[in-house]
């Protein structure tokens, strides 16, 4: 049936950083990554992870549903969580402290939705860090 390979990616997880990919935090600033995800069936036991540079994990929380905040699982003690899932948008978005030249480079906000059939979705905020 035709119809049914549009139903299959009428849910699909969504996962969006905003309008740029791009910020810019002053060096040793505290800086927002925002980060957001969307998804039409809802979730249960959503998992989501914050990489810097791809392969290391600076956060890790879960989800349990839709009517309950996020529970930390770890993360760096520099990160912290600023999102909240309860209220309209399921923002996941968190804020890196006292920012340092090192800290410069890709930041992945990756989510998986074990209620879509374990759907995994991530997006990418650069950052770039200056002196004033």
């Amino acid at each position: 049936l035709p119809g049914l390979h549009i139903l299959a990616i009428a849910f699909a997880l969504e996962v969006s950083v905003g309008k740029t990919n791009t910020v810019t935090a002053l060096n040793n600033s505290n800086v927002l990554l925002p980060c957001t995800f969307a998804t039409c069936i809802g979730f249960q036991d959503l998992v989501f992870k914050w990489y810097f540079n791809t392969t290391e994990l600076i956060y890790h929380g879960k989800i349990k549903a839709k009517t309950t905040e996020p529970t930390l699982v770890w993360h760096n003690p520099r990160v912290e969580f600023v999102g909240s899932t309860t209220k309209k948008d399921n923002n996941i978005s968190i804020v890196l402290n006292g920012v340092e030249f090192s800290d410069a480079g890709k930041y992945t906000c990756y989510v998986k939705n074990p209620k879509e059939r374990n759907a995994e979705q991530n997006a990418t905020i650069f950052l770039t860090v200056v002196h004033k």
